[in-house]
């Protein structure tokens, strides 16, 4: 049977996900990374879903799935979440027709700004991308190291936090306006509804200066300053937070370009596990004032 290309249901996401999970790991495990995912309830894409229905869709063949694309949207950004295809049925232009379905979602919500995050070494994808004008811009890498390690060397926060509120929306937007160029808002109620997910807002005096969020296993992010200068604290003050919630581990994803948190992260002794790359169709952000959640949030 021919494959059938279609939007994702509600019901199929979980499905979708095992597949994401069984191609990232067979991807990295020919790459001497060994088995790097593993199977996560699939809430973003089920609020994606709801949000934009456009943007999932569906790689399938006599019912079984072969491919699952999702995307979303953000004012004039697009971003390219997920993009895999299950092991064994590469080669038959299955990526090439999900990436076409989901470019389209961009044109129809007049995104003038695409990006995306991949695997550093995967050069086939890169390949695929660079063909629609996304060009390689910014290398990332997932840091870690253990909880007690950082604790024995863990500094003071200089910088204030306190919890997130619903009416501190409004600052959010502001900060992402200015680090990234478009407002997040509808992304934080999702942050701010997920149970695993503690936020806070940081103050300098009465100035707000930023946002962070660390999750019930020790990972920082997002999180965005309003000036450069201050993404050293800030950070600083991240780690303490995410030491705080009692995970053996405590990781963050850097940008490359992003010095001041990558001195605090070796001074602690943190270690890179997994090299990334953003790719775009032009340079955006102030990538010195932020730290993505992950390659599907960024």
């Amino acid at each position: 049977m021919p494959v059938v290309y279609r939007p994702a249901r509600e019901h199929e996401l979980e499905r979708a996900e095992q597949l994401v999970v069984q191609s990232i790991n067979d991807l990295t495990q020919r790459h001497g990374f060994g088995k790097m995912a593993s199977l996560r309830p699939a809430h973003f894409q089920s609020f994606s879903l709801r949000d934009d229905p456009d943007g999932l869709w569906i790689a399938e063949d006599g019912g079984d799935i072969f491919g699952f694309a999702f995307s979303w949207v953000c004012g004039d950004l697009w971003f390219l979440a997920e993009l895999f295809v299950a092991p064994g049925q590469q080669g038959r232009g299955i990526g090439n027709e999900l990436l076409a379905r989901t470019l389209a979602h961009a044109e129809t919500k007049k995104a003038t700004r695409k990006a995306l995050i991949t695997f550093a070494f995967n050069t086939v994808s890169q390949g695929l991308y660079v063909q629609h004008g996304l060009l390689p811009r910014l290398p990332l890498n997932f840091l870690n190291i253990s909880r007690d390690t950082l604790l024995n060397g863990l500094q003071n926060a200089s910088i204030q936090s306190a919890a997130l509120k619903a009416t501190d929306l409004q600052h959010l937007s502001d900060i992402d306006a200015h680090a990234l160029g478009t407002s997040r808002e509808k992304h934080h109620r999702y942050l701010m509804s997920d149970s695993g997910m503690t936020g806070f807002l940081l103050h300098s005096g009465d100035e707000c200066i930023g946002y962070l969020y660390v999750n019930s296993e020790g990972h920082i992010g997002p999180l965005a300053v309003t000036r450069a200068d201050i993404m050293g604290p800030a950070f600083q003050t991240a780690l303490k937070l995410a030491a705080e919630q009692g995970s053996a581990q405590v990781t963050a994803f850097i940008p490359g370009t992003n010095d001041a948190a990558l001195k605090i992260a070796v001074d602690h002794g943190m270690r890179i596990t997994f090299p990334m790359l953003m790719m775009s169709s032009a340079n955006f952000g102030d990538w010195k004032c932020y730290l993505p959640r992950n390659p599907g949030f960024m």
